[in-house]
């Protein structure tokens, strides 16, 4: 029976929490992966941050071109140049993103109930995990590569 410990990935990239968004989408774009776990500074796996996460941020955000303040009507000069300068200084890091309610296996999980997870659950990678630790990932193609064999 083949287990998560036979068809993960052991080298895990990881991020920290305070990883800006712009250098996730880099290393999700250069490394060609899905998603990339979180860990806090105890190492521990706290999140992981997946293209969607990603997509869902720079989904456009409608935003006035007028606004009262203080009893002023202030007219914004366009509203992509605000919402620009807005997610500027909003500067979102991993944290920020992230999905805390992670899926996860054990190296013994086998590989029927991997698979059930992910098509169930709509993720395109699992961490494995031995207590807190993370120990490996599997992708969706580690499972293809399985039954390739």
């Amino acid at each position: 029976m083949i287990q998560a410990k036979d068809i993960m990935t052991p080298e895990v990239i990881t991020i920290k929490e305070d990883t800006p968004i712009s250098e996730v989408a880099q290393i999700l774009t250069e490394k060609h992966i899905s998603g990339v776990p979180v860990l806090n500074p105890e190492q521990e796996m706290v999140g992981i941050v997946c293209e969607s996460d990603i997509i869902d941020q720079t989904k456009r955000v409608h935003l006035p071109t007028v606004v009262n303040l203080m009893g002023y009507i202030v007219f914004l000069e366009s509203g992509k140049k605000f919402e620009k300068e807005l997610k500027k200084m909003i500067g979102l890091v991993a944290a920020d993103i992230m999905t805390r309610a992670v899926k996860t296996v054990i190296p013994g999980t086998p590989l029927e109930e991997i698979a059930t997870l992910m098509t169930e659950n709509h993720v395109h990678s699992i961490p494995v995990l031995e207590g807190k630790t993370l120990v490996g990932i599997i992708g969706k193609k580690d499972i293809v590569r399985s039954l390739a064999q």
